[in-house]
């Protein structure tokens, strides 16, 4: 038995075509799911709906895959133990990054991190429970998602679930912040004995999808927040002591990013100095497209996104007993690099998340959010007002479905314009019409 391309539930067999090879059937189970779908009407940084030019959760998700697959090609041809076996979470194949790209984001409720941050307050306020984005991404491929001939999710090898899987912990677990739902880690804890992954230690594909996410991040949301004008590319912009003042304070404050040294360097100094030579490089290309802030923009995104995936290896992790993947310059961690792209990655969220007119819409995300769930809360209203297929599929599995965790699975799922409409239709004097299709 191939460990890579097991399955846990798969009780259709026989019924495949021959033909594609396990990873691709993973392909297109998930591009195929209406979960991925709704991708396209969820937010990234602007809302979606916003403007047809800026990414939405389904796009980000898509530019993630496709980076992610280059340098998951280049990798393999760098360091033979990818292809080797020597452990099957070691090796690195391009198909499965690219499965685990397309899927990292399904967890995320409407309305961006704004919607996992109310979510996982009125659980835990009411009912002790959480809601993390990494944990619903599981919770839908191995429960909530449907697919012909299985009632257990989408039926993902090993190798995908686990190249989805950055933060290996049950939130179980005390003081977890991210990880797994307890009902799903008891499958992913099972693969990765069966793998004998080391406690704590995620996968090489895993790894990399992890980072060319921030690699997307860093370099398309930026593109974007130049497009919107939120990022001025002038020097009194980038020179301003209250925008640098805000970068540093957000890295200080930023406790998950402490292992890229900033002890080692003076915050300040370095984020004027990306900030300058950000600012200079924008000018010198901006010289070179004939002045044309279009091109501009598709340049300087290209440009920074080849110069980090260029420098994505592999080193050793010694303190694990593990690999890690990350920049690497000369056989070492480039924690310098890896500080530069922390700084336009607080570029990109001091700017636009924290932008007061992004910050109303986030307001009013949170208020949409928080009447749904006061609307669905008690099961004898909820159920009366929750679509009917939601209610009998909670009423099959009751022994290991919560309604409290319905309703947040209900939630989460939506898009941001359903969620707005459907707010509407139980708090406006009027909107829409009751032979609408949900």
């Amino acid at each position: 038995m191939d460990m890579r391309k097991y399955r846990l539930d798969e009780h259709a067999l026989g019924t495949f075509s021959e033909e594609r090879d396990e990873y691709e059937r993973d392909y297109a189970r998930l591009i195929q799911s209406p979960v991925f779908r709704r991708l396209q009407g969820k937010s990234q940084v602007f809302g979606a709906g916003t403007g047809d030019y800026y990414r939405t959760r389904l796009t980000h998700s898509l530019e993630v895959s496709q980076i992610a697959r280059e340098v998951a090609r280049r990798m393999r041809k760098q360091y033979a133990f990818c292809i080797g076996g020597e452990h099957p979470g070691l090796m690195i194949d391009p198909a499965v990054v690219e499965c685990a790209s397309l899927a990292h984001d399904l967890g995320h409720p409407p309305f961006g991190h704004k919607g996992e941050e109310v979510l996982n307050h009125l659980l835990g306020e009411e009912h002790g429970l959480s809601y993390e984005g990494n944990a619903q991404n599981f919770r839908i491929l191995t429960f909530l998602e449907k697919r012909a001939g299985s009632d257990s999710g989408l039926d993902l090898t090993a190798a995908v679930l686990l190249a989805i899987n950055k933060y290996p912990y049950s939130l179980e677990e005390p003081g977890r912040l991210k990880g797994v739902y307890g009902m799903e880690w008891e499958g992913i804890l099972q693969l990765r004995d069966m793998w004998n992954m080391p406690e704590g230690c995620p996968t090489l594909e895993a790894q990399l999808m992890d980072l060319c996410d921030d690699i997307a991040y860093s370099t398309h949301d930026i593109e974007d927040g130049i497009r919107a004008g939120k990022i001025q590319m002038n020097r009194s912009f980038f020179e301003d002591d209250r925008l640098i003042g805000h970068l540093v304070q957000e890295i200080v404050n930023d406790q998950g990013n402490l292992e890229v040294g900033w002890e080692q360097v003076d915050i300040t100094a370095m984020v004027k100095q990306v900030l300058a030579s950000y600012l200079e490089q924008w000018e010198l290309i901006y010289a070179q497209c004939d002045r044309e802030a279009s091109r501009t923009r598709r340049e300087m995104k290209a440009r920074w996104v080849s110069s980090f995936a260029g420098k994505v290896g592999i080193i050793d992790d010694p303190d694990k007993g593990w690999k890690r993947v990350t920049f690497v310059r000369e056989g070492r961690q480039d924690l310098d690099l890896l500080r530069t792209m922390e700084i336009i990655k607080k570029l990109a969220w001091v700017t636009l998340v924290k932008d007061f007119r992004v910050q109303r819409l986030q307001k009013r995300s949170e208020i949409i959010i928080r009447r749904l769930w006061d609307s669905f809360k008690v099961p004898d209203q909820g159920e009366l007002i929750i679509p009917p297929d939601w209610i009998e599929n909670y009423e099959r599995h009751r022994s290991v479905w919560s309604w409290p965790r319905l309703v947040a699975d209900y939630i989460s799922g939506m898009t941001d314009a359903y969620a707005e409409k459907v707010a509407a239709e139980l708090y406006a004097s009027k909107s829409g019409s009751i032979y609408e299709m949900d």
